[in-house]
C-alpha cells in the first residue's frame, strides 16, 4: 500500500568546504550550486528541490558557517540563521577527514539554539585513511547529545547518499508539495549564470584572489526565436592590481573564464549563449550594502 506523499525542508549547514554543495548536486542529479576548493564559495542561500514518489524535499544550501568579518559575511550568516528557523531537519555536513577544531565547536554551539531535528552527516568518508578512524568522529558527535541521526557518507562518490535521502523522507510529515514537480531549483537563470562565471573565476584565480571577487549580471536577454541567450556580466575586484590577474596576458585569462562559462551554460540551459565579460574595480564591495543587495536574488 502506497503511503501519502511527504514534504519537508532540509537545511544543509556546516563549515566552509565541508561538501554541502557537492551533496546537494549529488542528491538532485542536477548542478544547482557551484563548487570550488576555496572556502566561502556559497554566498547566497540556494534552494534545491527533489521530487519523488515519496514526496518532495526542499534543500537549503547555505554559506559555510564562520565568524563574519565584513558586511558580506554578515549577510551570509543571516542566510544560515534564517534557514535554521525554516527547516524540518537541520543537516550538519562535517568533513570527517579533518580534525575537530574551534570552528567546529562554533557550529555545534550555534546548532544548540535550534529546536528542530538535527542530523550529523559525516562526509568524505572515502578519503578517511583508515575506516576505524571514523569511529572516534562518530563517537564525538554522538557525545554532543545533539543529533537524532549520525550518517557517514561520501558526497563525491555517492556512498550512503541514497540511505541519507531515505532518512530525510522518513523524518518528514505527510504534506503537499510546495514547489512545481518540474522544478529542481528556485534560483533564476540570471543568478545561475553569474554563479557559473564566479565558479570558473575561482578555479583559475582563486589562489591569488580567493575572496575578493564578485560577479554581477548586468543584462540577461533571451531570444526564443534564435534559441539564444545574451548575457553581459561584470567581474568586480577590490584593487587596481587585481584587474590584470583576471584579464591575463593579452586577455587570455578572461577569455578562458568566458569560454568555459559559456560552454557549461549552453549545456545546462539548452541554448546558444553569447557571454560578454568586463572587469571593474570596486574597492569596498564587501562593505557596500546596496551592491551586496543587487548581487542577491529574491529568496522564495
Amino acid at each position: 500500500m502506497r503511503s501519502n506523499p511527504r514534504f519537508g525542508v532540509v537545511a544543509l549547514v556546516g563549515r566552509p568546504n565541508a561538501g554541502k554543495s557537492t551533496l546537494l548536486n549529488r542528491i538532485l542529479g542536477h548542478k544547482v550550486s557551484i563548487v570550488s576548493a576555496k572556502p566561502q564559495t556559497t554566498r547566497n542561500r540556494i534552494v534545491g528541490i527533489l521530487n519523488e514518489e515519496r514526496g518532495q524535499l526542499a534543500f537549503l544550501d547555505t554559506p559555510g558557517i564562520h565568524r563574519p568579518l565584513h558586511k558580506l559575511n554578515v549577510r551570509m550568516m543571516d542566510h544560515v540563521r534564517s534557514s535554521l528557523t525554516e527547516a524540518d531537519v537541520v543537516a550538519l555536513i562535517v568533513d570527517a577527514a579533518e580534525p575537530f577544531g574551534k570552528g567546529d565547536q562554533y557550529v555545534i554551539d550555534m546548532l544548540r539554539e535550534t529546536k528542530t531535528k538535527r542530523f550529523a552527516i559525516l562526509n568524505k568518508v572515502d578519503i578517511v585513511q583508515k575506516k576505524h578512524a571514523l569511529l572516534p568522529v562518530m563517537e564525538r558527535y554522538s557525545g554532543f547529545e545533539l543529533f537524532d541521526e549520525i550518517v557517514p557518507i561520501s558526497a563525491s562518490s555517492g556512498e550512503g547518499v541514497a540511505e541519507l535521502v531515505s532518512l530525510f523522507f522518513s523524518n518528514m510529515e505527510e504534506g503537499e508539495p510546495r514547489f512545481s514537480a518540474e522544478d529542481y531549483t528556485t534560483q533564476p537563470e540570471r543568478f545561475f549564470a553569474g554563479e557559473i562565471v564566479r565558479e570558473k573565476l575561482l578555479h583559475h584565480t582563486g589562489d591569488e584572489l580567493p575572496y575578493t571577487t564578485a560577479v554581477a549580471v548586468e543584462r540577461f536577454e533571451e531570444d526564443e526565436e534564435k534559441n539564444l541567450i545574451r548575457i553581459w556580466a561584470t567581474i568586480h575586484v577590490e584593487r587596481d592590481s587585481q584587474k590584470p590577474i583576471v584579464i591575463g596576458k593579452r586577455g587570455d585569462m578572461i577569455k578562458k573564464i568566458g569560454t568555459e562559462s559559456r560552454l557549461e551554460l549552453e549545456a545546462i540551459l539548452g541554448a546558444k549563449v553569447f557571454l560578454d565579460l568586463h572587469v571593474s574595480v570596486h574597492p569596498s564591495w564587501r562593505e557596500d550594502e546596496r551592491f551586496l543587495g543587487d548581487l542577491e536574488w529574491p529568496i522564495r
